[in-house]
C-alpha cells in the first residue's frame, strides 16, 4: 500500500491543479460577462453525471439541506466567482479566497460553538494580512466589484462548508451522492436565473465549447471525483496540505501564460498567505476536529467517522 500512496497524492493533486486554471480558461475561452451562464454550465452536466453515477436521492429534510448547501456551496459560489475572474486578474482573485480560514473560525464559533484556537486565529489572521497586501499593492488596478465578488465567493462557500460540518451526512450516503446532490441542485437553481439576467444562452465558438467541456468534466466532476477517491484513501491532513495549489496555480499561469505581473509586495503577501494557510493545516495528531475551509471548489460533507473536509476553486484548507 506504501508503494502506491505517492501515486494516489499525485492523482489527488490534480484536483486543486485544475481548479486553480479556472480564471485563466474563463478570460481566454468563454464568452464575457455571462457569469451565470457559466457557472450553469459548470455545475448542472457536472451534477447531472455524477447523481447518474451514484443513483442515491436524498430523503426527508435532506432535500431543504441539500437545497440550501447546493445554493451556497454551488448556485452563489460558481456565479460570483466567475464574476471576479471577469473583473480581475486570476492570480489576485484566487488569493482573496485565503479570507476562507478566517470565515471559517468566525463562523464555527456562532454555528457551532466551537471555540477558535489561538493557533486558527493566527494563521488566519497572517493569512487575511497576506491577502491585504495583495489587493492593496494592486489597488490601481483591481476592480472594486471583481474584489467584492471574490470575497463574497469565498463567504458562501465558508457558510457551506460550516453547514455542512454542522449536519453531516446521511446514513449510508458516500461524499459523491452529496456533491452531486449539490452541483444539481446550484445548477437547477442557477438556470432560472442565468436566463432572467443575462438572457438567451450566447453562440459559442469552438474554444467556447471545449471551454465549457473541459469545466463541466476535468475541472469539476473528474477533479471531484479524484479529490474524494483521496480523501478516501490519504489522511485528512495530507489531503489538506493539496489545497494550495490551487491558488498558486492560478497565480502561476496568470503570470506565466497572461502576462500578469506580481510585485515585490505582492508577491510578499502570498507568501504570507500560503504559508499560514499551510501553518494552519499542519494540526496535531490528535486535533480537535473543525470545519476545512475549502476553492475549485467546492463541498464540505462531513464523513461519519467524525472528519469533515472542503474543497473550493480558491479556498485553503483550516
Amino acid at each position: 500500500m506504501a508503494a502506491t500512496r505517492p501515486a494516489v497524492i499525485a492523482l489527488t493533486a490534480l484536483a486543486p491543479v485544475s481548479w486553480g486554471s479556472t480564471y485563466a480558461v474563463t478570460t481566454e475561452f468563454l464568452p464575457p460577462d455571462r457569469p451565470l451562464f457559466t457557472g450553469l454550465l459548470r455545475a448542472l452536466p457536472a451534477g447531472l453525471l455524477l447523481l447518474a453515477l451514484a443513483r442515491v436521492l436524498p430523503r426527508g429534510a435532506w432535500w431543504g439541506k441539500a437545497a440550501v448547501l447546493g445554493a451556497l456551496n454551488i448556485g452563489a459560489f460558481f456565479p460570483l466567482l466567475f464574476l471576479a475572474a471577469y473583473r480581475m486578474p486570476g492570480g489576485m482573485a484566487a488569493v482573496v479566497g485565503s479570507l476562507g480560514p478566517l470565515l471559517v473560525v468566525g463562523l464555527s464559533a456562532l454555528l457551532l460553538g466551537q471555540r477558535p484556537t489561538a493557533r486558527s486565529v493566527l494563521t488566519s489572521v497572517v493569512a487575511a494580512f497576506g491577502v491585504s497586501l495583495v489587493v492593496l499593492e494592486a489597488a490601481g488596478g483591481l476592480d472594486p466589484l471583481g474584489v467584492l465578488a471574490a470575497v463574497a465567493s469565498t463567504a458562501a462557500m465558508s457558510t457551506g462548508t460550516v453547514l455542512a460540518g454542522r449536519w453531516g451526512r446521511p446514513d449510508g450516503v458516500g461524499p459523491l451522492a452529496l456533491t452531486a446532490w449539490q452541483l444539481t441542485a446550484g445548477g437547477l437553481l442557477l438556470a432560472p436565473l442565468a436566463l432572467l439576467v443575462e438572457g438567451a444562452p450566447p453562440a459559442l465558438d469552438g474554444p467556447a465549447v471545449g471551454g465549457y467541456l473541459y469545466l463541466a468534466l476535468a475541472n469539476t466532476a473528474l477533479a471531484y471525483w479524484l479529490w474524494f477517491r483521496g480523501i478516501g484513501r490519504l489522511s485528512a491532513t495530507q489531503v489538506t496540505f493539496l489545497g494550495p495549489l490551487s491558488p498558486l496555480t492560478a497565480a502561476v499561469i496568470g503570470w506565466a501564460a497572461l502576462g500578469e505581473a506580481l510585485g515585490p509586495v505582492q508577491l510578499a503577501g502570498m507568501g504570507l498567505a500560503f504559508g499560514a494557510t499551510l501553518a494552519g493545516q499542519t494540526v496535531p495528531r490528535t486535533p480537535r476536529t473543525q470545519p476545512v475551509a475549502a476553492g475549485g471548489g467546492p463541498f464540505s460533507p462531513a464523513s461519519r467517522n467524525g472528519r469533515k473536509d472542503s474543497m473550493d476553486l480558491t479556498g485553503t484548507a483550516l
